[in-house]
């Protein structure tokens, strides 16, 4: 089994579906509130422990109740939690989510705990792959990322500067086309590859600049796209690990986070990998 590790955050959604989201300034009413176990790194954790990794997940929760209730669906699937501590100096990190009808989302993140994974909390490498995102303090991803040993995936979200040694160390950086034009000429001057996500319109995948492999995701009735970029960061790290090509690799992932988008929450909708397979066998 595929072996890796997740540096990255743990947050609990508070998730208020609406029948559009509201302009800056506007009040929206007539909406449902779910909360959902979610953060980039919990979600990408998830995600590659259900498509047929072994995962092991390191981050900060609060010593407060909404720790438990953050950590119930890694902890119920497998996931090693044994490097996630409680900090008692912050609480559980939170995303406050509004979802429209058609699955578009806003979030805003308070991010708590996750700001005190400190790199001095990192004292071994990653066991196997290591996958990181920006929603920790980006000296500790700096940190992580010069531990690994194996394959690095660097997902740029939320875009922030990063030094350049950390990027030049990623095999893969995942960018979504906001994040893209953030990081500009800087993601062909990289030695790895680098995937950019277009949504419901796909993702390429590019070496120094060039375009060596695009897939779309096949069609669905999206419900909430939370989570389906941190799908895609698991899957496409899964899949170019088990030695996929990139194109049946890229492939993969986009129907992976198609199929996270068309249920609700960001860790209740992530597929397993039976629910991918099938998915791609559909449209094939």
């Amino acid at each position: 089994m595929t072996r890796i590790t997740v540096v990255g955050s743990v947050n609990l959604d508070f998730v208020a579906t609406a029948p559009r989201l509201p302009a800056p300034g506007e009040t929206v009413t007539g909406a449902t509130l779910a909360r959902h176990p979610g953060g980039k790194g919990a979600n990408q954790a998830l995600a590659a422990r259900r498509l047929g990794a072994d995962v092991s997940l390191v981050g900060r929760v609060g010593a407060d109740a909404l720790a438990d209730e953050a950590l119930a669906l890694l902890r119920a699937e497998g996931v090693d939690l044994s490097q996630c501590a409680a900090d008692d100096r912050a609480p559980t990190g939170v995303a406050l989510i509004a979802v429209a009808a058609g699955g578009e989302n806003q979030i805003v993140v308070a991010p708590g705990a996750n700001m005190e994974c400190r790199p001095e909390n990192l004292t071994m490498a990653p066991q196997g792959a290591l996958i990181c995102q920006l929603e920790l303090p980006v000296e500790t991803v700096a940190r992580a990322v010069a531990l690994a040993e194996g394959f690095v995936c660097l997902n740029l979200a939320p875009a922030a500067p990063t030094p350049a040694e950390t990027l030049a160390r990623a095999d893969l950086i995942v960018v979504n086309e906001t994040e893209a034009a953030f990081y500009g000429e800087a993601l062909n001057a990289l030695p790895g590859l680098v995937a950019i996500t277009r949504g419901a319109k796909g993702a390429g995948l590019y070496r120094h600049g060039e375009l060596i492999a695009s897939a779309t995701p096949p069609p669905v009735q999206a419900v909430d796209t939370t989570g389906a970029g941190d799908t895609f960061v698991a899957a496409l790290t899964l899949a170019l690990l088990e030695g996929q090509a990139p194109d049946a690799a890229l492939a993969f992932a986009c129907a992976a986070g198609a199929v996270t988008a068309t249920r609700p929450g960001a860790q209740p909708s992530l597929p397993t990998r039976a629910e991918v397979e099938a998915r791609l066998e559909s449209v094939r």
